[in-house]
């Protein structure tokens, strides 16, 4: 009963913890398509005031139970709808899985059919602090190129976003029998890009709040794009922690950007015990609806390309060693012959004095004429 108490006094102290902490962030909407999608790490940033978001994929996976001596075939669909609410920092969301689970029990050669929702849930989703809104951090370094491409420790500051919703259960669901049909849900998620190429996203997630199997859960993901930044992959870690299930997942994938409205996934998958093995797989796509409207803005305060332009192949292409040597050569301060400042002070003053010497020789020639 005290265990029980102490909960019920940490799950309110928590929710209550994620709805008092002022609104702090401001984020910046992007031209190119933002999905969470292949994995399960949520990203920090929301999808943009205005923009509906479609990201979905089909699943297959293969469970061995070692102890119960039980297989599994499972198919099945996650999805997400997600729109831009009110602020542009602010996003709702539906996601889940549905799935069909065959289970064949193997010590009495009896098999069961299971199919329901295995994830379903709506919640929203606040960008509280945006570590590159501030457009100095956006720029690059002229005077150090390692800033600008290698890791620094200040990289790992991260964008940070909270999230709070519910798990909603439809019928006798046979994946969480005797659980309530509404359970509250909270995560943190933070993202952080370590390098021009790598982001890392993280998530913590306090999950089935107040249900007999609370369970806490976590995902990291790292992401590298390539030269050509229309693709890109990832490796991500997930693990769980209830008296229902625990488990250490790990999964990596590829994904291909289309267009800045399309892109297409697929990733791979398995877990690291036996109780049950698992081996996963999942192809996708997400495809976004845009009708964001930016905010009048005076032209005063308007900066171009703030949103870094269009993603073009060779975006991310090794630089030709005159490049580097121009780049050098500007971080240092000696290659402003490359680049056309007009004449400074001094060679104005020595012009003038030209002309005025050659007005006054020409003169005295037509002088010299008329006499």
């Amino acid at each position: 009963m005290r265990y029980l108490f102490r909960l019920e006094k940490f799950n309110q102290a928590l929710i209550l913890l994620v709805f008092s902490i002022p609104f702090l962030g401001i984020s910046q909407y992007t031209d190119v398509i933002n999905s969470n999608r292949p994995g399960k790490a949520v990203s920090a940033y929301a999808v943009g005031k205005n923009v509906i978001q479609l990201e979905g994929g089909a699943i297959f996976e293969q469970q061995d139970h070692a102890l119960l001596n039980t297989q599994s075939g499972i198919w099945g669909l996650d999805y997400a709808l997600r729109y831009g609410l009110l602020f542009e920092q602010l996003e709702i969301n539906w996601e889940g899985t549905f799935q069909n689970q065959n289970i064949t029990f193997a010590n009495f050669g009896t098999t069961e059919n299971r199919t329901n929702f295995y994830r379903n849930r709506i919640g929203l989703k606040f960008l509280i602090y945006d570590r590159y809104k501030s457009p100095l951090r956006n720029k690059p370094n002229l005077y150090s190129w390692r800033k600008n491409y290698v890791f620094q420790l200040a990289n790992l500051i991260p964008s940070v976003s909270l999230y709070a919703g519910a798990n909603i259960l439809f019928g006798d669901n046979p994946f969480y029998v005797g659980d309530p049909t509404v359970s509250p849900r909270v995560m943190l998620a933070t993202q952080s890009r370590l390098t021009p190429r790598f982001v890392l996203i993280s998530n913590i997630a306090y999950d089935r709040i107040g249900t007999d199997f609370p369970e806490i859960n976590y995902a990291v993901s790292i992401s590298y794009a390539f030269r050509n930044p229309k693709w890109s992959t990832f490796v991500e870690h997930q693990g769980f922690d209830s008296d229902r299930y625990a488990d250490l997942l790990i999964r990596g994938g590829v994904v291909h950007l289309l267009s800045e409205k399309l892109q297409v996934d697929v990733n791979l998958g398995a877990s690291f015990k036996n109780t049950p093995s698992r081996i996963f797989m999942s192809a996708g796509a997400s495809y976004r609806f845009d009708f964001h409207k930016d905010d009048l803005k005076a032209i005063e305060d308007q900066k171009a390309n703030e949103n870094g332009g269009e993603i073009k192949k060779n975006s991310m292409k090794k630089k030709s060693r005159e490049e580097k040597k121009k780049a050098k050569n500007a971080a240092n301060g000696s290659g402003a012959e490359d680049i056309d400042l007009g004449p400074t002070k001094k060679q104005l003053r020595e012009k003038k004095k030209a002309d005025k010497k050659k007005k006054k020789s020409k003169k005295e020639d037509n002088g010299a004429i008329d006499f």
